[in-house]
């Protein structure tokens, strides 16, 4: 079993309140889970509002197809237009 891990760090540019922020952030992450087999959750700067922190998260038998689908879900965070994705780790288990 191999589980991975990545925490995404996210600029909102055009944010202006908590609001904004929230409404961003629930298109991105609502996108994710409807595409990708992968579990994902905003795990920090929540109290921010051009800043957030994404956590996806996947298990799978091989690492290729672990891989596979946090790169898809990446590509979805790099496909919006409202954020910009700065900081990006990985981590495998």
């Amino acid at each position: 079993m191999i589980l991975a891990l990545i925490r995404c760090e996210l600029f909102i540019y055009e944010a202006q309140s908590l609001k904004d922020k929230r409404s961003v952030v629930k298109s991105v992450v609502t996108k994710i889970r409807q595409r990708c087999n992968v579990s994902i959750a905003e795990t920090s700067f929540q109290d921010i509002w051009q800043r957030t922190e994404l956590t996806c998260c996947a298990v799978g038998s091989s690492r290729k197809s672990v891989e596979a689908e946090l790169v898809r879900a990446l590509s979805l965070i790099d496909q919006a237009t409202d954020a910009e994705r700065t900081i990006t780790d990985w981590e495998w288990i």
